[in-house]
């Protein structure tokens, strides 16, 4: 077979993964293995043989959270130059550009990139495990991951196109909203933290490189792996994976200090920005909890009656149908390392905005004081359970579950018990869970576009 017609196979193979995975793995739940390699990583792993092929992701301590309030997108930044070149290695390894690492990649149609989010700053690779090519996959990850090169010109011209995307962006009601909305329940908590055009100049060269340098360390990893690897190859792909990186000290390897979380608001805060726009953006909430919180799947239950169960929740009931308020609205939890957000949003004709506004804060008063039906309860539960398999039916849900699990030291069992967690709830834990969190009477209501 040519090298064309091995690229169209090995995409090809990749394309279709997800779906094999799904029929052969939706009805039952794999093991997942947990270990310490010699360097400080952590590993978990699935094994799933059906298919030749390996879905990897690497997660350290470093996402925006840790961003220093002056230079807000740092972690960000850092992720969108790690595809922006490699420098010169060892055994006459060439430096390689942006164009070299795409071309390499497509060569071994598989893929690999960097993101960086509220928490986590994260390596995703995805390869087949035919050994040639998962050898060659895992070396240039390797060098993507331990030797960027952060061009200095290829960072200026990213930054100019970020920095016109932000402002563009604030012509538009909803991100006007989003960092309203942020500022009033974060306050100076680096969740609230968005990247600006003064934020994003004073990010350097020198600054990506340190960023790197001092969190990109093999004993700070954690390393989710799913796919046709047994533990033996597994260990073998972590070394080499992170074989480019440092050693590190003990001091480099001491667990880093907690980031503190957010102060809730103790009395309700409204902010009304005009804004020239067909459609009113509305967000009402407050600060909500951190995913390790025991009421998790209370709350997650209970937010799918409010606002998070589509056209069946309380909300879309009473602002949608009963009233033709909104077309749509919704309730969301955001939970993280420290503790995220309770949102409701909604859009709204203007001169709709108040009864909206009062609609939405009426619903949500009485849901928390009096909790769900039974009715209510089970559909929610039906619904939840009976979409579980949708939750792993491809590598990647799988895989990032298993991160979820390693991310938040989750029992390995976790989702072997999640349906039947989620059957056992009562109508009181799920009302009790969501007035320990939820205080109607201290929220913030942040309306873009409305009437005065």
């Amino acid at each position: 077979m040519n090298i064309s017609m091995k690229k169209i196979a090995a995409r090809a193979l990749l394309v279709s993964a997800g779906a094999l995975f799904g029929l052969q793995n939706a009805w039952a739940l794999l093991p997942i293995q947990h270990w310490t390699d010699a360097s400080g990583a952590r590993v978990w792993l699935v094994h799933s043989p059906a298919i030749p092929m390996v879905d990897v992701q690497i997660d350290f301590d470093a996402g925006s959270r840790r961003d220093p309030a002056p230079q807000a997108g740092l972690a960000a930044a850092a992720a969108l130059m790690s595809a922006k070149g490699v420098a010169a290695g060892a055994a006459n390894e060439a430096a390689m550009d942006e164009n070299d690492l795409g071309e390499a990649w497509a060569d071994l149609g598989a893929s690999f990139g960097a993101q960086a989010g509220r928490d986590s700053f994260q390596y995703a690779l995805r390869s087949l495990t035919e050994p040639d090519l998962l050898e060659r996959a895992a070396q240039l990850a390797a060098r993507q991951i331990a030797q960027p090169s952060f061009p200095p010109a290829v960072w200026a011209s990213e930054r100019a196109r970020w920095s016109a995307a932000i402002k563009e962006s604030y012509t538009r009601p909803g991100p006007v909203a989003a960092k309203a909305f942020g500022s009033a329940i974060y306050g100076d908590h680096p969740y609230g933290q968005k990247p600006s055009e003064e934020t994003l100049a004073r990010i350097e060269v020198p600054d990506l490189q340190a960023f790197h340098e001092r969190n990109v360390a093999a004993c700070r990893a954690r390393v989710s792996i799913v796919g046709a690897l047994d533990r033996v190859q597994a260990q073998a792909l972590v070394q080499r994976l992170l074989a480019r990186l440092p050693a590190r000290g003990a001091a480099d390897c001491a667990p880093l200090s907690a980031v503190p979380d957010a102060q809730p608001l103790q009395k309700a805060v409204r902010e009304d920005i005009p804004f020239a726009a067909a459609q009113a953006q509305v967000l009402i909430g407050q600060l909500g909890i951190a995913r390790r919180d025991p009421d998790f799947l209370a709350l997650l239950v209970g937010n799918h009656i409010l606002g998070g169960g589509g056209f069946t929740s309380r909300l879309t009931q009473e602002v949608r149908e009963k009233r033709g308020l909104s077309y749509s609205v919704y309730s969301d939890f955001s939970p993280g390392l420290n503790r995220g957000g309770f949102v409701i949003g909604l859009q709204t004709r203007p001169d709709q905005a108040a009864e909206a506004v009062q609609v939405a804060h009426d619903t949500l008063a009485r849901y928390v004081a009096d909790g769900p039906t039974e009715a209510e309860l089970r559909a929610a539960k039906d619904n939840l359970i009976g979409g579980f398999a949708l939750r792993i039916d491809s590598n990647r849900k799988l895989l990032a579950n298993v991160a979820n699990i390693a991310w938040n030291d989750l029992p390995l069992d976790y989702l072997e018990h999640w349906t039947a967690r989620v059957n056992a709830l009562s109508l009181a834990e799920v009302r009790a869970a969501m007035q320990r969190h939820l205080q109607p009477a201290r929220m913030a209501t942040v309306i873009v576009g409305g009437q005065p």
